[in-house]
C-alpha cells in the first residue's frame, strides 16, 4: 500500500505499510479480498511448496525496505515448470 486517506506511504518500511493494509482489509469485511501474510523464514521451503502447488512464484522484499520505483529493492522469483507459464505476459518485470 503506497497511499492511505491522502498520506503518503512510500517511505514507510515494508513491514508498516502492509500492517496497515491488514488493519484496512480486516475493517472492510470483505470475503473477496485476501491478506497475503509475509513469509519471513523458511524461504526455501516456501518456494518448494509453491512449485508443488504449480503457483507462478514469489516475490521477495526486505521487511524494512521502503517504497522504491526502481526494480531493484524486490526479486521475483519465477516456478520455472509452473504449467500455465506459456502465453502469460509479464505484469511486474525489473528495470535491466
Amino acid at each position: 500500500m503506497l497511499w492511505l486517506n491522502g498520506e503518503d506511504l512510500r517511505n514507510k518500511a515494508l513491514s508498516d505499510r502492509k500492517k496497515r493494509l491488514a488493519r484496512l482489509i480486516r475493517s472492510a469485511d470483505c470475503p473477496r479480498i485476501l491478506y497475503a501474510q509475509h513469509i519471513e523464514q523458511y524461504g526455501k521451503r516456501f518456494f518448494e511448496e509453491i512449485c508443488s502447488r504449480d503457483l507462478e512464484g514469489i516475490v521477495a522484499k526486505r521487511r524494512l525496505s521502503i517504497y522504491k520505483d526502481d526494480g531493484q529493492s524486490w526479486l521475483k522469483i519465477k516456478n520455472r515448470a509452473y504449467s500455465q507459464a506459456e502465453g502469460r505476459h509479464e505484469l511486474l518485470t525489473r528495470k535491466k
